[in-house]
């Protein structure tokens, strides 16, 4: 069982017949994928999609000053909620796992509320809704880095709860046992190990809130979606829908492919920084040995 391969453990090595089956389902995937894109660029070369004059929008320094400033208007409008996104994950996830009922609850209904109302309606209600009850001074900026952060936010903070409670429970108790605090023991032993476990669904969140920055063109935010939907009612041009859609459709997958490329790199580093943490050729202390040290 020691010399068992991993791989044989978890399912069936294929035989022959399985073997020949894969392959034939993977090659007939390719040749659907490949004849689905054909159609597409097919249907797209005969109403004109190719033609210059619908692509002649994008020969201009001007349209491309305006993406440009479309996507630092995506990207600021990501990087402040998705910063304030986490921030208000971590406080509710320890709001909820608090032993007062006084914090307990008030966390626990904040993030079920938030959670339910869809992204775009909250967007609008804070644009659209406030401003009548005396709020006033909202811009769309504000308005969709706050949808953002009440959002995701209510999000990230389920996923931080279900990872800290998805360690095992003698982590903690091995902290409580040398005398640490609960905040200690949060802040030392689980919420980085829970970091860690949940990183993966953490970067996808974050991939979420770069795209739904595009529901702010419903209020007036000039991202790249408003900017697309500008560029694409130019009958000058022949109104160039599907190039402007093909062009910025780029841009974002771009965008999300940096995004995950960075958090991927960031994700190494602290996986080798917790290796380093402990040599491979010692073996960590025993429960006892620590509290041995600890007494010392």
């Amino acid at each position: 069982m020691g010399g068992e391969p991993m791989t044989t453990v978890l399912y069936d090595v294929p035989g022959p017949k399985a073997i020949a089956r894969n392959r034939v389902i993977a090659v007939a995937t390719v040749l659907l994928a490949a004849a689905v894109i054909g159609f597409v660029v097919y249907r797209f070369a005969i109403t004109g999609q190719f033609d210059a004059r619908k692509w002649e929008l994008f020969t201009y320094p001007q349209v491309w000053e305006r993406i440009g400033s479309a996507i630092v208007s995506t990207l600021s409008a990501f990087a402040l909620g998705a910063v304030l996104s986490l921030a208000l994950g971590f406080a509710l996830a320890i709001g909820r796992l608090s032993e007062h009922a006084w914090v307990r609850v008030p966390c626990a209904v904040f993030t079920e509320l938030f959670r339910a109302v869809p992204l775009l309606i909250l967007m609008m209600i804070i644009y659209y809704g406030l401003p009548p009850l005396g709020v006033q001074g909202i811009t769309p900026y504000a308005a969709v880095v706050a949808g953002l952060t009440l959002y995701n936010g209510s999000v990230l903070a389920e996923v931080f709860r279900a990872g800290i409670l998805s360690l095992p429970p003698g982590q903690a108790e091995a902290g409580y046992a040398i005398g640490m605090r609960k905040s200690g023991v949060m802040s030392i032993i689980l919420i980085p190990q829970a970091v860690r476990a949940m990183l993966p669904v953490i970067i996808a969140q974050l991939v979420v809130i770069l795209k739904d920055t595009a529901l702010g063109f419903l209020i007036t935010y000039q991202e790249l979606l408003f900017t697309a939907k500008f560029l694409s009612s130019q009958q000058s041009f022949d109104f160039p829908v599907i190039p402007v859609t093909i062009v910025v459709s780029i841009i974002y997958i771009g965008l999300c492919l940096i995004l995950s490329a960075v958090a991927k790199l960031v994700e190494l580093r602290i996986r080798r920084g917790s290796r380093r943490a402990v040599p491979a050729d010692e073996e960590p202390p025993t429960q006892t040995e620590a509290m041995a040290t600890v007494r010392r």
